[in-house]
């Protein structure tokens, strides 16, 4: 599915914001209703792959036990086998978690768009109501193409220039077996490892743009996995404190939540180019507050609605919406603190 352009929305769409909000939301709804259609599908498909992998299993055990008797050619096959049912469940399992990432993120928009439509709707209020609506679609809509330019330039980067090399090393390999075959195994013990570091990469990938803890384990563990993969990967010292007893909210407002911090935390490394960053959670029984602290070079909150991070301002509409308050307090060389207050849902 696809998201308008912002010169749609910015020329004869503008025109007519109900119809064009209109066929977004039949959009997503149609997509929905596929991404749901094949998410059964490969469920059933896991199940019976889980079981044929769960009998492959116990029969090449069975053989590992009984090598000395069995004929080789038989040893072989059961090890093929149980090669290709493991590849194929992995192959299905990453399928039906990226059904999955598709399906939440539909959903997400689903209920976007449901609001929008409702503050656009003549009958709920002025025209002052429906610029405000189109200003929060177009924010949104820049927002996630900023974030899909970044997510494809990192794939391009990382991930598909690996896959590039996977192929040439696996033609050299081949090409070496019949001359080297010692050298040819270790062109494909290197290979392997390269496979796993690229793969890492890729649930790294995924984790941010759904991580499927947060609908199993909730906002808390998910916000401490994120926080400690951060910190792997940059080196910058990550601090996060939990008030209040752990309970799960809603599921917009964990998504919310942990969306917060992503760009909080994000904006704190790459922009603030902090060392030290303190993150605190604050599950309160009346306001959920969210704050990031951080040592870094700070800069001039002013500036931030003339020229600042596209993502602080969409976070910043979001955390209004929901009824909450978005602060900063930074200066420049001073570091910043940035948090969000939102009330919680009755």
């Amino acid at each position: 599915m696809g998201m308008p352009d912002v010169k749609d929305i910015n020329s004869s769409s503008i025109e007519d914001p109900l119809q064009l909000l209109q066929t977004e939301m039949e959009e997503v709804y149609r997509s929905l209703k596929e991404v749901t259609l094949m998410l059964e599908q490969s469920r059933v498909e896991v199940g019976k792959l889980t079981q044929r992998n769960a009998a492959v299993t116990a029969h090449l055990q069975q053989v590992q036990t009984q090598l000395e008797k069995t004929p080789a050619g038989e040893v072989r096959q059961a090890y093929d086998s149980a090669i290709e049912a493991q590849q194929r469940l992995f192959v299905m399992r990453g399928q039906l978690e990226k059904l999955q990432n598709d399906q939440g993120h539909l959903e997400r928009n689903k209920k976007l768009f449901e609001k929008l439509l409702s503050a656009c709707n003549p009958k709920s209020g002025s025209g002052k109501n429906e610029k405000t609506a189109l200003a929060s679609v177009e924010m949104m809509v820049n927002a996630q193409e900023s974030e899909r330019q970044r997510l494809s330039r990192q794939m391009h980067d990382g991930p598909a220039q690996a896959l590039s090399n996977f192929i040439l090393q696996t033609e050299i390999a081949m090409r070496l077996f019949d001359v080297d075959a010692t050298q040819a195994k270790n062109e494909l013990s290197n290979l392997k490892v390269a496979a796993m570091s690229t793969f890492q990469k890729i649930r790294n990938f995924i984790f941010e743009l759904r991580p499927m803890m947060l609908d199993d384990l909730g906002l808390v563990p998910t916000m401490r996995r994120y926080a400690d993969s951060i910190k792997e990967q940059s080196g910058t010292e990550i601090n996060i404190t939990i008030v209040g007893t752990e309970k799960r909210l809603e599921s917009y407002m964990e998504v919310m939540l942990f969306r917060a911090m992503q760009e909080l935390l994000g904006n704190a490394i790459h922009q603030n180019q902090a060392s030290v960053i303190k993150i605190l959670l604050d599950l309160g029984e009346v306001m959920i507050k969210l704050s990031v602290d951080d040592n870094g070079k700070g800069f001039d909150p002013d500036a931030l609605e003339k020229e600042g991070s596209l993502g602080l301002k969409v976070l910043k509409e979001r955390v209004e919406l929901l009824g909450g308050v978005f602060t900063i307090d930074s200066s420049p060389g001073m570091g910043s603190r940035l948090s969000c207050s939102i009330p919680m849902q009755k």
